[in-house]
């Protein structure tokens, strides 16, 4: 993350995650708990590690991770919006159609299996074809790269297709309510069904 990007989120969020220093110590910083949170969801580092790398006691950490987490996700959460107008869709489909040349086309869509520690008494819930623990994020981007929906947490057992059929943005353009023209279409992978949704 850049300097720039890095700068922008902590103004985002430092209102909401800043506490008060007491007469008994000061309080930890907005830029030090965010430098913990990104690092945290970067590396997926234990607490303890955490608390050695940025001499902050695991106990600290724990009780603020949660605030922090919460902070960006309100403050981002404008960031990305799913398109309900066709006017919005419309701007997809051409960006598709100048840069890619294909015409009618949505969004991209696809799923990325985000490798974890097996979390305990779980069984074989996260375990996934390759081999490994994971957590599954679907996505549907733009042409211009930029994320359109997002769905994560689901068990790595699971496949992209299978997220997606459980996903509220397959039932949400089922229902007609995201207002997609008539004949656009999804660009994804063969983890992903031929349907005749849209």
């Amino acid at each position: 993350m850049s300097e720039d990007c890095f700068n922008f989120l902590l103004d985002k969020v430092s209102d909401k995650i800043t506490k008060q220093d007491t007469t008994c110590r000061a309080a930890l910083t907005p830029k030090i708990k965010l430098q913990i949170t990104l690092r945290f969801l970067a590396t997926g580092n234990s607490l303890k590690s955490l608390s050695y790398e940025f001499r902050v006691a695991p106990c600290s950490i724990s009780k603020f991770l949660p605030d922090v987490l919460i902070a960006i996700y309100e403050a981002l959460k404008d960031y990305i919006q799913v398109p309900n107008t066709e006017e919005c869709w419309r701007e997809i489909m051409d960006g598709f159609n100048d840069k890619c040349n294909f015409p009618m086309c949505g969004g991209a869509i696809d799923g990325k299996h985000v490798q974890i520690r097996c979390p305990a008494h779980s069984g074989s819930d996260y375990y996934n074809y390759k081999g490994t623990f994971s957590i599954v994020l679907l996505a549907v981007c733009d042409s211009e790269l930029k994320f359109r929906y997002i769905n994560v947490g689901h068990y790595g057992r699971a496949s992209d297709g299978g997220v997606f059929a459980r996903s509220n943005f397959k039932k949400k353009l089922e229902e007609m309510s995201l207002n997609a023209p008539e004949g656009m279409v999804l660009l994804g992978d063969q983890a992903f069904p031929l349907t005749d949704i849209l």
